[in-house]
């Protein structure tokens, strides 16, 4: 049972609890069950009561009325038999989080923390996950952390990719998980367009969803072990999950279209190879519609143009490009390509 669930379960039980109570009963160190035990009460969920020896905790309510759920949420918890949905549940019965939240965000705070909690629960190897959720005058926000393998490194090693960056890469493109029996790989992809602001740090590298300022970058960061991703959603949005899902569905409400900034594959030149343009196209067979975006690029090359706009959709002709943000120069080579 998880050590916050078995807490709360005795003091409803016996009316209060105290550190050695919960240490015998898991021969867990006294250390930790007090840190515990103060996570809770810094939560608001149980309320300290005495010091030293007689230092006891109950349930707010045992104290009397008038004792407001907190705005802040932070749990460390251990990995094992973890229910996404299920801890989603405790939040909003132990928090006023939620409270008074409009259905829009509370549905897009629904799905975005339970694919991210999933995601760590599923993928990180890791031994505890780290948490953490608060509502604000103006935003609600979330941090889901591990100390697992990584990302990146997870997708680097499951698909065989040579670099962190060719990993980030092919995340880019949704529709990709490291386990596809399991797992459909859009709940980074949705959560990802959804959000404000959306980052992913796994060791190194910082990936940087800024949809708020309509732009997606990596950033080298100091190395950090595992993943952390946080999640901020303004209050005020209007944003609609399933305006979201319609715009990259088909009838048959199948995941059939994805976007692809094309200047994240750019490496140190001023247009875009062969190779990268196959980097680009790797996987998005898939897909029945490609919106490759060309913002901030400048020219690209004739090899590229050709990989992608001849040779790529002579043999996909069941797919349709969608060109976003393309200047003069690039509309050029696309349009020599597809002659």
């Amino acid at each position: 049972m998880e050590l916050r669930t078995l807490i709360l379960n005795t003091i409803r039980k016996q009316g209060q609890v105290t550190t050695a109570d919960i240490v015998g009963q898991t021969g867990l160190s006294r250390a930790y069950v007090q840190r515990c035990l103060k996570n809770l009460a810094d939560e608001g969920v149980i309320v300290l009561m005495g010091k030293a020896n007689q230092a006891r905790y109950i349930m707010p309510s045992k104290r009397g009325a008038g004792v407001e759920k907190p705005l802040r949420v932070h749990r460390i918890m251990f990995n094992k038999d973890l229910a996404e949905d299920k801890v989603l549940r405790q939040i909003k019965e132990e928090s006023a989080i939620f409270r008074g939240m409009t259905a829009n965000i509370s549905s897009i705070v629904d799905y975005a923390f339970t694919e991210m909690l999933n995601n760590a629960i599923e993928h990180s190897s890791s031994e505890k996950i780290d948490l953490m959720m608060m509502k604000t005058a103006t935003d609600i926000r979330f941090t889901v952390a591990d100390r697992g393998v990584g990302i990146f490194n997870n997708i680097m090693k499951t698909k065989r990719l040579h670099t962190k960056m060719e990993a980030i890469q092919d995340l880019l493109k949704g529709k990709e998980t490291t386990a596809p029996d399991a797992h459909s790989g859009e709940g980074i992809f949705f959560t990802s367009k959804i959000a404000d602001l959306l980052t992913i740090k796994s060791f190194e590298k910082k990936l940087v969803f800024d949809n708020v300022g309509q732009d997606i970058y990596i950033k080298d960061v100091q190395s950090v072990k595992g993943t952390k991703v946080d999640f901020v959603l303004g209050l005020k949005s209007k944003k609609i999950l399933a305006d979201l899902f319609n715009q990259f569905t088909d009838d048959s409400f199948q995941f059939s279209k994805t976007a692809v900034k094309v200047k994240l594959y750019h490496q140190d030149v001023d247009y875009v190879s062969r190779s990268q343009a196959r980097r680009i196209l790797a996987g998005l067979e898939k897909f029945k519609t490609i919106e490759l975006d060309f913002q901030d690029v400048k020219i690209i090359g004739q090899a590229f143009a050709d990989e992608i706009f001849r040779i790529w959709q002579a043999g996909h002709k069941e797919v349709r490009f969608k060109i976003q943000n393309a200047n003069e120069n690039v509309m050029l080579m696309i349009k020599r390509a597809e002659l």
